[in-house]
């Protein structure tokens, strides 16, 4: 492999120009990958009903510790504090996945552990009062580490190299690690968790949620993805292989780039995560199992996910986080001036995005920070404002605790405490770095 991960003069999937058609192979990973971001951490509540049925249906666990290294120490997660660093990738590999994908041009686009065509970090901050959800483009150059691979060699670092070959270059066995190395040295962030999924039971993934309603500002039309799609404007109930389809355009959303394809995801998962909310699905023991085990059926975890107290942890977690505190982000790029059908991070942007997920500061977007192919929708309801912390609180009741000046347990009224300054708003990023929050309804475009 060059350095640059392809040989001189190749063309893979195009950014601006246009892509050659693709089979459901690439369809359903992408769904996996986004559909997985909301379900799995919302699907972790099943640890209070009956976890051990959920990951005993889980493939067998991987490590995030390559040969003659020593994983940091995981940071103590509890139900109140805890960073939480989680890696999501959806593989696009053909192997064992039916008679559909086992034709010869299939084998060669992709076998074994195949590509991490989907990329995803999930991150919460220490004190759980924030959730960013960050997707990487697949077309990313970027270093990437030297990774163990299954023989036990190293395959070598490479300065320049596309981030769907991460996967790949470490391996069933070390592939999550490899990625995770990867994310790790762009983002600085300490990557503690992990999971892989496969493109088997995809349209379960998306029945199990009965469906997503998405706004479509536009008729989205799409003939290069199958199935192909001919969606009227207005709201849609999208589930199976026409979620896939819609996760998977191109060319009917936004400008017909990848990264307008990217903020058509964001405006599902956003929609995905609403939904979850209000349809009570995390208290709903039946469809927290349901998701979970269509989840956990395809997935390969990290062994720092296989304990079901862990899970538990991290979907309290989530669930401690509001829908205005989940912001759905892609990581900042630009286009990459050795190849146009390639992206480059945008370091100054990216900088400023890696130190507000290192100091576990909420990400702010500026205001016109809607992806290529969202605008918001104009007929819903505007989202609720954050509760205003009051000027003063009750001190505790006398019993409860000396308050300073008297003696323990008088009957005196107590004083009222002046509450602590809110935290300072945080500096909004610049409008290149896209996405939106999931309390932000949007609609698909066609541009």
């Amino acid at each position: 492999m060059s350095d640059t991960g392809a040989p001189q003069g190749t063309v893979g999937v195009a950014r601006h120009g246009r892509l050659r058609r693709r089979g459901p192979v690439g369809l359903v990973a992408r769904l996996l990958g986004i559909t997985v971001v909301v379900g799995l951490v919302s699907s972790t509540s099943v640890a209070a009903i009956a976890t051990w049925q959920v990951l005993g249906t889980a493939q067998p666990t991987v490590s995030l510790a390559v040969p003659g290294t020593t994983a940091s120490p995981v940071p103590e997660l509890t139900a109140q504090s805890g960073e939480v660093n989680m890696l999501l990738v959806a593989t696009d590999t053909r192997t064992g996945q039916g008679g559909g994908f086992d034709d010869p041009a299939n084998q060669a686009a992709s076998t074994g552990v195949g590509n991490n065509d989907t990329t995803v970090l999930v991150h919460i901050s220490e004190d759980h009062t924030n959730m960013a959800v960050i997707s990487f483009p697949r077309d990313l150059m970027l270093p990437i580490p030297e990774c163990t691979n299954d023989s036990g060699e190293t395959t070598p670092a490479s300065s320049k190299a596309m981030l769907n070959t991460a996967l790949s270059r470490g391996g069933e066995q070390y592939g999550l690690a490899c990625v995770a190395r990867t994310i790790g040295q762009l983002t600085g962030l300490q990557i503690d968790y992990a999971g892989s999924i496969a493109f088997g039971g995809v349209v379960s993934m998306a029945d199990a949620v009965g469906g997503v309603e998405v706004c479509l500002a536009t008729p989205i039309k799409d003939d290069d993805v199958v199935p192909a799609i001919d969606l009227p404007a207005g709201t849609q109930t999208l589930s199976g292989v026409e979620a896939g389809a819609f996760l998977r355009s191109r060319h009917g959303v936004g400008d017909a780039s990848d990264l307008g394809r990217i903020s058509n995801q964001q405006t599902f998962m956003s929609a995905l995560a609403r939904q979850v909310v209000s349809a009570g699905t995390l208290t709903d023991p039946t469809k927290v199992l349901r998701l979970a085990r269509t989840a956990f059926e395809n997935m390969t975890l990290s062994d720092t996910l296989s304990s079901p107290t862990t899970l538990a942890q991290i979907a309290i977690a989530v669930n401690t986080v509001g829908l205005s505190d989940m912001v759905f982000v892609q990581y900042p790029v630009a286009d990459d001036p050795a190849n146009r059908n390639r992206v480059v991070v945008d370091t100054e942007a990216a900088a400023l995005l890696n130190s507000v997920l290192q100091a576990g500061q909420p990400v702010v977007l500026g205001e016109d920070s809607l992806g290529r192919s969202a605008i918001i929708d104009p007929d819903a309801p505007a989202p609720a404002p954050a509760p205003t912390p009051s000027s003063t609180t009750a001190a505790p009741d006398a019993g409860d605790a000396a308050t300073p000046g008297a003696g323990a347990g008088t009957t005196d009224a107590p004083a009222e405490t002046t509450a602590p300054a809110p935290a300072p708003a945080a500096t909004p990023l610049p409008s290149s770095v896209s996405g939106q929050s999931a309390d932000q309804v949007t609609c698909a475009v066609k541009k």
